[in-house]
């Protein structure tokens, strides 16, 4: 191993540790090495490290979102140079994947990765140390990611029987539409009309798929979705509730911060669609709550604000499950329940055993909501013509290895 090398692990192991003078003498000692020699060092690690990470179930987007999660927005921009820079060492990659560097707007600009850094600090307007202190932060947290579950093959892996991309079909934008309008209304029980139709547009687009696929795909595929802080705990269990309304199934990683969604591709599409505008809804519905609490209320906003969000979720399950239900009950009468029922049956089937094969050690936590107040409000704004705060409590599934979900 280089100096340098030796240097940068010094550093990355006092960065991930609890004492603040260590690591900031372990930096002091890599502002005063050889500049060229050590940005060309850090950002070649980088890169290695993200290709590291690939086989283990990581996919450019899950990485950016942890990396701002716990570095920040600014060492997020330098983690997309990374991948830009990993991306030019694949021949190929498949479409989904570039996509997602695309939406990252993870793209080369610079001229020599071993100039990079001091390229990147004149972009971003930094002094050498923020700058050598963000690039090992940023590596910090790839060294230390886990494994998770292999969702899809990355580049350079066997591509097997990749799940199909997005189908963009003319449904896919009228389902499209209607969200965005519920978002954009002030009426909640309109907003909550539109986003059922919706529901019930793609519960038959999935069905309409299944009857016409000729060759069945072999096993579900899956997506995660972002469930950060704050009411990350509200956030996982709006993911539950939209993919058990379109037979998916929903594994919360709390420590990584997101929901891994298990199903398949019509309704992974399903669910990533009403998960992204019902939080914007929820979100919209929660601040109009705050202004219609009784001014005497002793309650602290916090409690109100996630009582409220997990009784949204719930209700709101409620509504998009009885949209599915209906369009099933349908469908199977239209063309033959012997025809469709047993398909989704198996499937169903398919993506439990999907869900035991990549989380095995998953537990369940219970949630206790502490402001009757925010419980009745959520309820209320899910649907204004059902009021039941008095609703049991849900179990939420967690994909952390042992221990049930602290109660909040």
């Amino acid at each position: 191993m280089s100096d340098v090398d030796a240097l940068i692990s010094e550093a990355l192991v006092a960065a991930r540790g609890s004492d603040v003078r260590l690591a900031e003498r372990q930096l002091d000692r890599l502002v005063v090495g050889e500049p060229a020699a050590v940005e060309a060092a850090l950002f070649g690690r980088a890169v290695r490290a993200v290709g590291r990470l690939w086989p283990r179930g990581w996919q450019p987007v899950d990485v950016a979102r942890i990396v701002t999660r716990r570095a920040g927005v600014r060492p997020a921009r330098l983690l997309a140079d990374v991948l830009a820079a990993d991306r030019r060492g694949h021949a190929t990659a498949p479409t989904w994947w570039d996509e997602q560097l695309a939406a990252l707007d993870a793209r080369v600009w610079w001229a020599d990765d071993a100039r990079h850094l001091a390229d990147w600090m004149a972009r971003e307007r930094l002094d050498r140390v923020t700058a050598l202190r963000e690039a090992v932060e940023v590596l910090a947290v790839l060294d230390g990611l886990p494994p998770v579950a292999v969702l899809r093959p990355p580049p350079g892996a066997n591509p097997g029987t990749a799940p199909p991309g997005p189908s963009g079909s003319r449904m896919l934008d009228r389902v499209r539409a209607l969200l965005a309008k519920a978002e954009s209304t002030g009426y909640p029980a309109e907003a909550e009309a539109l986003t059922a139709k919706a529901q019930e547009l793609m519960a038959r687009h999935s069905i309409d798929r299944v009857l016409l696929d000729a060759g069945p795909v072999d096993r579900p595929a899956g997506v995660r979705l972002g469930t950060d802080a704050p009411y990350a705990g509200a956030k996982a269990l709006l993911v539950q509730e939209v993919a058990a309304a379109n037979r998916c199934e929903a594994v919360w990683s709390d420590d990584l911060g997101f929901s891994t969604v298990l199903g398949y591709p019509a309704d992974l599409e399903a669910v990533e669609l009403l998960y992204t505008s019902l939080l914007v809804q929820a979100t919209a519905a929660m601040l109009r709550g705050r202004g219609e609490r009784r001014r005497t209320s002793s309650r602290r906003t916090r409690e109100y604000d996630d009582a409220f969000l997990h009784a949204y979720a719930l209700r709101i399950g409620e509504r998009l499950r009885e949209a599915t239900d209906r369009t099933s009950r349908e469908a199977a009468s239209a063309e033959g329940g012997d025809r469709l029922l047993p398909v989704l049956a198996s499937r169903s089937e398919a993506v439990r055993q999907r869900v035991e094969t990549l989380f095995p050690g998953v537990t369940q936590g219970r949630m206790t909501i502490r402001d009757a107040e925010g419980w009745s409000s959520g309820t209320a704004a899910a649907d204004r013509a059902v009021l039941d705060a008095g609703a049991p409590p849900r179990r939420l599934r967690d994909g952390r290895r042992s221990g049930a979900r602290p109660t909040r």
